[in-house]
């Protein structure tokens, strides 16, 4: 199959992909580090999970650990970030953006969210977590802006 005149020939739509690539896998990370953390603290979310450490079902495995519930907010916040960008951006990408305004916005919000999930899983303190957290916000609303400006004024 041919690339000549595919949507991968143009820079920004590469970026984007990239970008939006590694900030899926990053929230996608989540999942296993948050069960790392069921695991090595013996802590599980449904009585059936406890077979995995136990060889009966042990109600006092079951429960709230705060690293555990850090680990998993974490992720959540992914989720309510990274899907829109990931939406948004997209749509960012066929406004025709310039590549250095594109890229500043990708490695902003990729840098972003990777620093949130250090800031919060490592509990640095605030606003650490805060600022990298709006940072990101802005980043998407910023797309958000030029989407609808561009399609407006068409």
């Amino acid at each position: 199959m041919s690339s000549e005149g595919s949507m991968m020939d143009n820079q920004v739509v590469r970026a984007f992909f990239t970008y939006a690539t590694i900030v899926a896998v990053k929230m996608m990370l989540m999942s296993p580090f948050t069960t790392y953390f069921r695991l090595t603290r013996k802590v599980f979310a449904n009585l059936e999970d406890t077979k995995l450490v136990s060889s009966t079902h042990d109600k006092k495995l079951v429960g709230l650990d705060p690293e555990v519930e850090r680990v998993r907010r974490c992720h959540l916040n992914d989720l309510e970030n990274v899907v829109p960008f990931v939406l948004v951006g997209l749509l960012y990408t066929l406004t025709g953006p310039e590549l250095s305004s594109a890229l500043l916005h990708f490695r902003l919000f990729a840098g972003s969210r990777i620093f949130h999930t250090i800031a919060y899983v490592g509990a640095l303190p605030q606003p650490c977590r805060a600022l990298s957290f709006m940072l990101g916000l802005v980043v998407t609303f910023s797309m958000a802006y030029r989407v609808l400006s561009t399609v407006l004024l068409l």
